[in-house]
């Protein structure tokens, strides 16, 4: 692999989130106002759809509650946002002086300027990648109830807690699928993918970092992404549901699980 294709969110004086193909990316804001992550598992062949949120909402909203509607605000002063699709060489930077730009979505407001948030804008692109069908975009569309809630409850704790111990395969299993797409996106083996995310686990349980925060019933939420084929584990806050606490250093290990469900059956594709 010759180039990375990467996704670049910048913002200023303000918050904003980027979207591919109905998959949140990437969150910035004042506190941490540039994030650039790779995209290969996101993208598709064909044309490909971007999204810039600006004043973005919650990505849980509280049970009972309606999400609040998009309002009328004064700029206090300059405010923007851009994504921008990257395409560096391996071992150059993802930036515009060295990588090819792909696709750009903008937006600012100037002082005293009238704007609405949360507010979307989007634009369709044919990027130059010829990956297969993910799985996801094939996955059914599923409407999460109780039971859903419980098995996948149910599924996390039993992660959280051989994880702790320092047991790896249950959370193997579960993710093998993910672990055989990432490897095609990024043109590494599923073996070598899993062998290296064993041994950094591996790394982390030997330094104490495993200790993975407790999560209740109540507080595991499953976001519907893509449309509705994929469900997110997420807590109250949106985090990861499966996140340790901080250490020292303040350093707190997330992992992400989007998972499809099959015929009753979870499977774990992002």
């Amino acid at each position: 692999m010759d180039r990375l294709l990467v996704l670049k969110l910048t913002s200023l004086n303000c918050e904003a989130e980027a979207w591919l193909n109905g998959m949140p990316i990437a969150r910035v804001g004042p506190g941490r106002p540039v994030a650039t992550l790779p995209v290969h598992e996101y993208t598709v062949a064909g044309n490909n759809r971007i999204e810039l949120v600006t004043g973005p909402a919650p990505a849980v909203t509280p049970a009972g509650m309606v999400p609040a509607p998009a309002m009328r605000r004064v700029a206090d002063g300059p405010s923007a946002a851009q994504v921008r699709m990257l395409l560096p060489r391996i071992g150059n930077p993802a930036d515009e002086s060295s990588a090819r730009s792909l696709a750009q979505l903008d937006w600012a407001v100037s002082p005293g300027e009238v704007f609405e948030q949360p507010l979307t804008r989007s634009l369709e692109v044919a990027l130059p990648v010829n990956f297969p069908r993910w799985r996801w975009l094939e996955a059914p569309v599923i409407e999460p109830n109780a039971a859903l809630q419980e098995q996948a409850f149910t599924l996390l704790q039993t992660l959280a807690f051989d994880l702790g111990r320092g047991e790896f395969e249950s959370f193997v299993n579960v993710t093998r699928l993910r672990f055989e797409e990432l490897a095609l996106a990024y043109q590494r083996t599923p073996a070598d993918e899993i062998a290296r995310w064993r041994e950094a686990m591996q790394g982390l349980h030997a330094a104490g970092r495993l200790k993975l925060l407790p999560l209740k019933p109540e507080a595991l939420h499953l976001r519907r992404l893509a449309g509705g084929r994929l469900l997110d584990c997420v807590d109250t806050h949106g985090e990861p549901a499966l996140r340790s606490a901080p250490d020292a250093e303040g350093r707190s290990l997330a992992l992400p699980l989007r998972a499809a469900v099959v015929e009753g059956k979870i499977y774990v594709l992002r």
